[in-house]
């Protein structure tokens, strides 16, 4: 379990860095928030479930 408290920490930085990115090009370009939100949630999605495939094998191994 100690080893997953590390690894979650990947996923913890990637989500802070896109949704850091989605406030940063949202700010500079505001007609293009649409576009750039379904980036972000997709990105959002595949880290998390890094994080989810991550805890699946702490209790499976």
């Amino acid at each position: 379990m100690i080893g997953y408290g590390l690894a979650a920490i990947g996923p913890g930085i990637a989500i802070g860095l896109i949704f850091a990115a989605y406030i940063n090009g949202v700010a500079r370009q505001p007609e293009a928030q649409s576009r750039l939100q379904s980036i972000a949630i997709l990105g959002f999605a595949l880290a998390e479930a890094l994080a989810i495939i991550g805890i699946a094998l702490a209790f499976v191994l």
